[in-house]
């Protein structure tokens, strides 16, 4: 009966719902516009957290796969597809329970977006909030740092005319736009179609392979380095962190607590994408793939591949704007804008995020390794152990545990259980992601800076034949 009760406090304050049923009388442009621009259903969550979780990712997971061999890349996969799913279920349940507690007392959330740290401040105080606020800024800066240098190290196999320093110029730009663009509520329409794209980049990926066959005297030599080993696992745990923006997309749904299991949905219509294209062209291609760390430089160039990069520059704007915005928020707050209504007030305000991010790009365009270091040592703790212990301190007492909005699920033999699985993800991310993973990522981070040096003009591009 109470959480019944709790149930229609929580969707019964939600202004953004009743505004959208008052919308049904509008004309057709307003219908229209809802249809592309104003999202909050549970498949709009689906779709962003789908097209968000992988983008980039999809053509450095072959990369990953020659330094783990299949075995381990196809198991790690699933493995971190369902920690991930995990931890983005325990982000849900500490976001509806903050989110009660807060409606309880009366607080109205009617032009502001809930964030994580805001969440971790509330049910946990200030420590907790500051924590949360530095791992998830770096970890969404970076994110936001690796879709440009993946855009220009993309578009280069298009048009080599340029290095890719010049092309990060470029799309840095073109990424700078995504400041017009208000909430999550406002990516339906490219949430649906940067899914689209990663799916048919993955197809041709599996496909192109498949019909090229196997290259003269492939080898399949890993996993040989330990090194190399946990380089590749980190890719992966980053692969399945995309839930830094979580607690926004849920705060830019109706009903929030319908999320719990939209992101394991996700996660396995992902998997049907990244399990065929990494096998796919590791079994082709091998240990070519170990100085390659971008696929499409090794998939013969014609249409369909010319068309994959077209699809996933486009996409990569997409997920820029999803890592973003965030911060977008965070700064927001910061400077004390994020409550005007005034679009052209807070895209101006947010402009300064865009140059960091920018400017980061210059100086490390290791596309693949720099996803592996931030897996380890940024992803492993925003996504994985700070949810975990979160979830544990918060109902830690009886009482917090006998008032839960959500109970324990019973499957896993309820409180002691859902505990067991913390302490075992907590314990698994800190020594293999952060431990090993993190040895392993900054080694070869070190390598490649050593190797091609800082502000390198063209990573890893061919010789120029003239």
């Amino acid at each position: 009966m109470a959480s019944e009760k709790v149930e229609t406090v929580i969707a019964g304050n939600y202004v953004e719902m009743e505004r959208e049923e008052g919308d049904s009388s509008k004309p057709t442009k307003g219908k229209l516009s809802t249809l592309f621009w104003h999202g909050g259903s549970v498949y709009d969550a689906w779709f962003s957290c789908a097209s968000n979780q992988v983008a980039q990712v999809l053509l450095t997971l072959p990369y990953s796969f020659s330094q783990l061999g299949m075995l381990s890349g196809i198991l790690f996969q699933l493995f971190y597809g369902l920690m991930g799913s995990w931890t983005a279920y325990l982000i849900s349940v500490l976001y509806v329970e903050y989110r009660t507690r807060k409606e309880r007392e009366k607080v109205d959330f009617r032009n502001h977006v809930i964030q994580w740290f805001e969440v971790l401040d509330g049910l946990l105080g200030k420590h907790w909030r500051n924590a949360g606020l530095f791992f998830n800024c770096t970890f969404l800066l970076f994110g936001s740092v690796i879709q440009l240098i993946a855009c220009a190290s993309n578009i280069y196999y298009i048009n080599d005319n340029l290095d890719k320093r010049t092309w990060t110029y470029i799309f840095g730009a073109c990424c700078a736009t995504t400041v017009f663009i208000p909430s999550f509520h406002n990516y339906r329409i490219w949430s649906f179609l940067g899914l689209m794209m990663t799916t048919y980049t993955a197809w041709y990926m599996t496909v192109a392979s498949l019909i090229h066959g196997q290259a003269e005297g492939v080898k399949h030599s890993g996993p040989a380095k330990m090194v190399l080993y946990f380089t590749g696992a980190t890719n992966i745990l980053y692969t399945f962190g995309g839930h830094a923006v979580t607690v926004e997309i849920m705060h830019a749904m109706w009903k929030p607590q319908k999320f719990k299991l939209i992101y394991l949905m996700a996660t396995l219509y992902v998997l049907t994408l990244t399990l065929p294209s990494a096998s796919a062209v590791y079994w082709a291609f091998g240990d070519d793939l170990l100085t390659h760390s971008n696929a499409f430089a090794l998939l013969p160039r014609n249409g369909f591949r010319d068309t994959a990069v077209i699809l996933m520059l486009i996409h990569q704007f997409i997920t820029f704007g999803f890592a973003c915005t965030p911060l977008y928020f965070v700064w927001e707050k910061f400077i004390g804008v994020h409550e005007t209504n005034s679009l052209i007030k807070r895209a101006l305000a947010r402009l300064p995020v865009v140059i960091p991010i920018w400017f980061l790009a210059i100086i490390f365009p290791f596309f693949g390794p720099i996803n592996s270091t931030v897996g380890s040592l940024l992803v492993s703790f925003t996504v994985y152990i700070i949810p975990a212990l979160a979830h544990m301190v918060t109902f830690a007492s009886p009482s917090a545990r006998e008032n839960a909005v959500e109970r324990a699920p019973s499957l896993l033999g309820g409180w002691a259980g859902l505990y067991s699985v913390n302490i075992f993800v907590v314990g698994w991310v800190l020594v293999v992601g952060f431990g090993f993973g993190g040895w392993a990522s900054m080694l070869n981070f070190i390598h490649q800076v050593d190797t091609f040096g800082l502000f390198t003009k063209c990573y890893q591009c061919p010789p120029h034949k003239h």
